[in-house]
């Protein structure tokens, strides 16, 4: 696979600051991306993925190419897409990197297992979605990871914890 990396839109277009502001006008479900396993893994809270086609089954995430978990998925072909619920705020805070954890210590104190690629699945979450990586495209400070959902897990009876105006909400058991 070959990757061309995009040049940035011209100059003349809207500043980053202003864009940020606008988009947190728009809900989004908060995940948490996960690769790696053992003391090898890293992860990211992220609300830019969504969902790509269900025939096959795939999956997109935009993933800063600075963060941790970037290069643990290039390099290792799979990563994991975990929806949260309502309860599990403290989980989309450690991971975004709010309370000071890096690498494997984010995961501590929470329950994960695998599907089967190996990838991390939260055990938990509202949703997990374990997935191959099966394309890349880089886009300035971002690439896009293509995912093919191999396995999956959810939890019916929760609520989805979403993201909004630069906090979280829950649908209050709606």
């Amino acid at each position: 696979m070959t990757i061309v990396p995009k040049k940035a839109a011209a100059s003349d277009g809207m500043d980053s600051g202003h864009y940020r502001a606008l988009m947190r006008h728009q809900a989004g479900a908060v995940t948490v991306i996960a690769a790696g396993s053992g003391d090898a893994r890293a992860g990211l809270t992220a609300t830019a993925v969504a969902s790509l086609s269900d025939n096959p089954p795939t999956i997109l995430a935009c993933i800063q190419q600075k963060a941790g978990a970037h290069d643990r998925i290039a390099a290792l072909k799979s990563f994991s897409v975990n929806v949260l619920a309502s309860d599990q705020q403290q989980v989309a805070e450690r991971f975004a990197g709010r309370q000071g954890a890096m690498g494997d210590a984010r995961f501590e104190g929470f329950e994960w297992g695998t599907l089967k690629s190996g990838a991390p699945i939260l055990v938990r979450a509202l949703a997990s979605l374990d997935c191959e990586l099966i394309d890349r495209h880089e886009f300035t400070t971002h690439s896009i990871f293509i995912g093919r959902v191999l396995a999956g897990q959810f939890r019916a009876e929760a609520q989805p914890l979403l993201y909004f105006r630069g906090d979280y909400w829950d649908l209050g058991g709606r």
